[in-house]
């Protein structure tokens, strides 16, 4: 008897937002992306197959965002999953350490997953962060203070601080 081969197909949906039009894909039980409208070819190597606007996992990110978008929310609670290599797991574990509204260095966050020296690693890491927004690589600057490298661009990125920044005044 030969093996049943499953394969997970991705599904996707796309959603407009204040940042632009995002697409959000998932397989059968994760988030896996949130890409932006001009995504840079190949940055994020995942596959996207059919579109599914009923999807929960997508419908829970899509409320989800909106809630941040309008201020609501400031942690997410979605099922995720992301591949990378080791070292860029643990830089994606450790962007969802800092806090909404909270900015931390390269440099800093370098420090704080055990790897002082490797800042550019972490620019690296950074770069291709599959779920942007829910793993929030827009909180991380240079050690100037200077915002640098963000896959939306730097317009976006100035964008995501200024509305945390702006909502994280009415939490407690």
């Amino acid at each position: 008897m030969k093996p049943v081969n499953h394969i997970m197909t991705n599904i996707f949906k796309t959603i407009k937002t204040p940042a632009g039009e995002l697409t959000i894909i998932a397989n059968n039980k994760n988030l896996l992306a949130t890409l932006w409208e001009n995504e840079i070819l190949g940055r994020v190597n995942i596959q996207t197959a059919k579109m599914d606007k009923n999807h929960p996992v997508l419908q829970e990110a899509e409320k989800q965002l909106n809630e941040y978008f309008l201020g609501k929310r400031q942690i997410f609670n979605l099922p995720l999953e992301v591949h990378g290599t080791s070292f860029q797991e643990k830089v994606w574990l450790g962007l969802q350490t800092i806090p909404y509204g909270k900015t931390m260095s390269y440099a800093e966050l370098a420090g704080q997953i055990g790897s002082p020296k490797a800042c550019r690693a972490v620019g690296g890491a950074n770069r291709v962060n599959p779920i942007s927004i829910i793993i929030p690589c827009h909180r991380v600057i240079g050690s100037n203070g200077e915002l640098t490298g963000f896959a939306g661009g730097l317009q976006l990125k100035a964008f995501l601080l200024d509305l945390e920044k702006q909502h994280g005044r009415w939490f407690c």
